[in-house]
């Protein structure tokens, strides 16, 4: 009996509507700084506070490659008073921000897939930050698109995405579904702390849907080759705001509950990681990797994807090998790699190979090696 086959047959992107510049970041962020230093000079000039130094678009673009970003909300994010996105609670019977992303992803991949929703078995919801702990916002999303089958949610960071396409193909080769919705809604903005100089730039918002289904589905798309995926425990890159944070009545409004990392050792723990999984995963399966089309990975830093593409192909970096979307949306978490993929994928040929990596907190990693159709 021939082994079944898993295939990506169509993606799918959200994109908010306010696109935010380095320079209107840095506007807001200085005139914070003005303000901190002002109110707190007291302090400053006795050794307690330590006084904030400004930030400039030409730094951030230094550091990350980054040039501009999306968010679903902007106003909170640059005024200087408040610093943070500002969204309306919506009642318990109103769709979440979150499933209201995902929907529109899912809708987009499957109109590309020219794919009814009553065709979908499973809906993964996978992404960095959860809206909530329950009900679960894969549950809602199968509620409001209207799909049966069954729904849950998955975190594994930056990596969710190629961990939920992993996690969709071992359900379509083992024929408990046939079409698979793996969605990605990332509200970065939410847990990112717009007054730290050496963060307040890196995250944007978006949402991605992959569909992966059964070969018989389409004779188009890519065929999935494998997927591997592989964890690392590391305090670098942390996040600790939780629903137990409320107990703590210390710490609870504490910006240590915000994202934050200690950049110099995540570049030197993760890139050789990364770079070592994709050319054993290459290896593995007997792939050259002078043949590979297409690198698409996480979208974090550029400077991060300009040394994983040379160690895995043993050449000078190119965006035709390894395309860039960061400059326009920052780092999105797990739906980086994908919107790459998305924007960057058409021109491929049949036949052609190229591999989806996304990596990130945790440590967390996943490698997609897919084939054209």
């Amino acid at each position: 009996m021939a082994k079944i086959k898993a295939i990506i047959s169509a993606t799918g992107l959200y994109t908010p509507k306010y696109s935010v510049s380095n320079d209107q970041l840095v506007e807001a962020f200085n005139q914070y700084v003005d303000l901190f230093n002002k109110q707190n000079h007291v302090a400053i000039e006795t050794g307690h506070e330590q006084a904030l130094t400004y930030s400039s678009s030409e730094f951030i673009e230094k550091a990350s490659g980054i040039t501009s970003r999306y968010f679903i909300a902007k106003d909170g994010i640059v005024d200087p008073s408040i610093m943070a996105p500002r969204l309306a609670e919506r009642d318990d019977d109103e769709p979440s921000i979150l499933a209201e992303m995902a929907i529109n992803a899912a809708k987009d991949a499957l109109g590309k897939a020219d794919r009814d929703i009553e065709e979908i078995d499973l809906i993964i919801v996978a992404c960095s930050n959860l809206q909530r702990a329950y009900p679960a916002i894969s549950v809602e999303v199968q509620h409001y698109l209207g799909a049966k089958g069954f729904a849950y949610d998955m975190n594994v960071a930056c990596s969710s995405a190629t961990f939920g396409i992993k996690a969709a193909a071992d359900a379509v080769i083992a024929g408990t579904a046939k079409s698979v919705l793996v969605i990605s809604p990332e509200v970065c903005s939410g847990h990112l702390n717009f007054t730290d100089r050496d963060s307040h730039f890196i995250f944007g918002d978006a949402a991605t849907a992959v569909l992966v289904e059964n070969e018989s589905k389409s004779e188009s798309g890519y065929n999935i080759i494998d997927a591997r995926c592989i964890t690392q425990y590391s305090n670098n890159i942390r996040n600790n705001f939780g629903f137990l944070n409320r107990l703590s009545p210390e710490t609870r409004d504490n910006k240590d509950k915000l994202f934050r990392q200690q950049g110099r050792k995540v570049f030197k723990e993760v890139t050789p990681m990364v770079s070592a999984l994709i050319s054993s995963h290459l290896e593995e399966k007997g792939i050259n990797k002078d043949g590979l089309k297409r690198l698409w990975l996480h979208q974090a830093n550029l400077s991060m994807n300009q040394y994983i593409s040379k160690k895995v192909l043993g050449k000078d970096f190119s965006t035709d090998k390894s395309p860039v979307i960061l400059d326009e949306y920052g780092n999105t978490s797990s739906a980086g790699s994908i919107i790459a993929f998305h924007k960057h994928s058409d021109d491929l040929q049949q036949g052609d190979v190229g591999v989806i990596c996304s990596f990130g907190a945790g440590y967390s990693a996943g490698s997609v090696i897919l084939e054209k159709r």
